[in-house]
């Protein structure tokens, strides 16, 4: 990278570090008011919201539960074309296993977004007439399965529970599930029960967001976030270790969700209108980052949500049609076109090239040739530079004394000379935005997980380790990767070849210590990242070595 790439990255990477301190600042997280239980009969004006925390992992169950649950839980085993599940009829169908069958884990089995810390899921709750919240959470009786675990249409299971005061009001839920999706429909039935049971609206429930899913444990935690969307309005949760924090929000309500890095849950109402609030509830204990979510729905009919279950493809979470990809981060907003952009073109250069890592080296020629005239203009303004320097520096010496007749002498031979000190910083701030754009989806978009390149480069989204350390540096960590160490040579080559074996004092220490910098933070980055940054380098110096770039004479 030459003089000016170190800058912006060096800026981007300060960017990194201090907005979240900045967001503090200026946006400290304030406290929801809690909302208060409805009058019996307000079916769909107020919402039924937990006014105690929702059940997180462990914590023992201190709600009302009705009698007649005397049922052996029981499993069904369900096998689609995306993923492998176990349904347990806990909570009247909740998973106990949810397995994705594209994306592996580090021993090569399959991704498993259930652990025991979410698999109280798809909880049912209620408001008594006594003002008790009860839960629907023993298991209830199955009263339609599947013939085949293996589907190839839509198939239902079916379970009913009897609930009221004499414990013969049925109430039903039935999950349907589809062949080629990850979106699992969930219709709840309260109408046969509602006059004598429901004080208001029932709530839907999922505890405990997905499970981390990838060995860096910290930086998957980095992405984990709880949500809840309204009237076109993104509401985030994030928490910080120790921290506990409930957000009850009334109101009709698009979806509510919760994330890892790469994976997502969410519960999208087939009627927004009839959804009168959400919950989103953070606990951050121990090495455990949980984001509870859930919907207060109208039981005057039977009420269908959607439940997607699945990776973070931006695709298919956007043809769902209700914005769910707002969760994913493309970046700010003159940033967001140019890095959905990059995905797309990747996407489609890998449906006819089959290996991400070929890919990302085509791709680093295709930006290299479109950037070519803004390098190339950055080099000529860097080269009139150096030319004058012997000039300037005479000028120094002479108007030592004089800073105004300085400037103005020095201006007056920028003038005679055609030299633009800006020059080699203009372009450089043009490509920013692209800068931006790469470094967001290569970080961050589940595409390059798990995708292998050749020899040692095994998974384009993690780092190119070949050797851990007994003990970890700050920033550099405790690995020892391969394309940072070839990616900060390709830099000092081409900083040498810019001129940088003529720099003097603060200026070589400066590139020494930018130098440095980047390799430290680079050593924790994505493979992919660190392979196309180092190619883009060496055809950088490629360029400088083959491709005259000597300042146009002034006219």
């Amino acid at each position: 990278m030459d003089r000016n790439t170190l800058v912006a990255f060096f800026l981007i990477a300060l960017i990194m570090i201090f907005t979240p301190y900045y967001m503090d600042i200026i946006s400290p997280p304030q406290e929801q008011p809690l909302l208060h239980s409805v009058e019996k009969d307000s079916l769909s004006t107020k919402p039924v919201i937990r006014q105690t925390a929702p059940r997180i992992a462990s914590i023992p169950l201190t709600k009302k539960t009705p009698k007649r649950f005397d049922v052996d839980e029981q499993f069904i085993d369900i096998e689609t074309n995306l993923f492998l599940a176990s349904v347990s009829s806990v909570n009247g169908g909740s998973f106990q296993s949810f397995s994705l069958k594209k994306y592996k884990q580090k021993d090569s089995s399959f991704v498993e977004l259930i652990n025991g810390v979410n698999n109280q899921n798809l909880l049912i709750s209620y408001l008594s007439d006594d003002g008790e919240i009860v839960e629907l959470s023993s298991p209830w009786e199955i009263s339609s399965r599947p013939t085949f675990g293996s589907i190839h249409r839509p198939t239902k299971i079916s379970y009913i529970a009897y609930v009221g005061p004499n414990q013969d009001l049925p109430v039903t839920k039935t999950l349907i599930f589809y062949p080629d999706k990850y979106a699992i429909d969930v219709v709840v039935d309260f109408s046969e029960a509602r006059h004598d049971l429901l004080n208001g609206n029932f709530i839907l429930s999922w505890n405990g967001g997905v499970s981390s899913t990838e060995a860096n444990l910290k930086d998957d935690l980095v992405y984990f976030k709880g949500y809840a969307y309204q009237g076109g309005e993104l509401h985030d949760l994030k928490i910080k270790k120790g921290e506990t924090q409930k957000d009850e929000l009334p109101g009709k309500t698009d979806w509510v969700a919760s994330r890892s890095k790469y994976f997502l849950t969410a519960l999208i109402p087939d009627q927004p209108d009839l959804c009168s609030g959400a919950g989103v509830y953070g606990d951050y204990s121990a090495q455990n980052e949980l984001y509870d979510v859930s919907l207060s729905l109208a039981g005057s009919n039977a009420t269908t949500t959607t439940l997607y279950l699945g990776p973070l493809e931006y695709s298919r979470v956007k043809n769902l049609g209700v914005e769910l990809e707002q969760v994913m981060n493309f970046g700010w907003g003159f940033i967001k076109p140019i890095s959905k952009f990059i995905l797309w073109l990747l996407k489609k250069m890998y449906t006819l090239i089959p290996n991400y890592g070929v890919v990302l080296i085509i791709f680093a020629f295709l930006v290299k040739i479109v950037v070519f005239p803004l390098t190339k203009k950055s080099y000529q303004s860097t080269k009139a530079m150096q030319a004058v320097q012997p000039e300037i520096n005479a000028l120094k010496e002479k108007h030592k004394s004089n800073p105004q007749k300085l400037n103005q002498a020095t201006m007056q031979l920028y003038k005679e000379k055609g030299v633009n000190p800006l020059g080699g910083c203009i372009p450089m701030l043009i490509q920013m935005p692209l800068l931006f754009g790469l470094f967001t989806v290569f970080r961050t978009t589940i595409e390059l997980r798990g995708k292998p390149f050749v020899f040692w480069i095994t998974d384009l989204s993690a780092p190119d380790t070949v050797l851990h350390l007994p003990f970890s540096f700050p920033m550099y960590g405790d690995q020892v990767s391969i394309l940072p160490i070839l990616m900060v040579v390709s830099m000092f080559i081409q900083q040498r070849m810019m001129g940088g074996a003529n720099q003097q004092g603060q200026q070589k220490m400066m590139s020494y210590f930018m130098s440095g910098f980047f390799f430290l933070m680079f050593n924790n980055f994505p493979s992919g990242l660190n392979l196309y940054y180092t190619l883009f380098n060496v055809l950088t110096i490629a360029q400088q070595k083959w491709v005259p770039t000597n300042a146009p004479e002034k006219q």
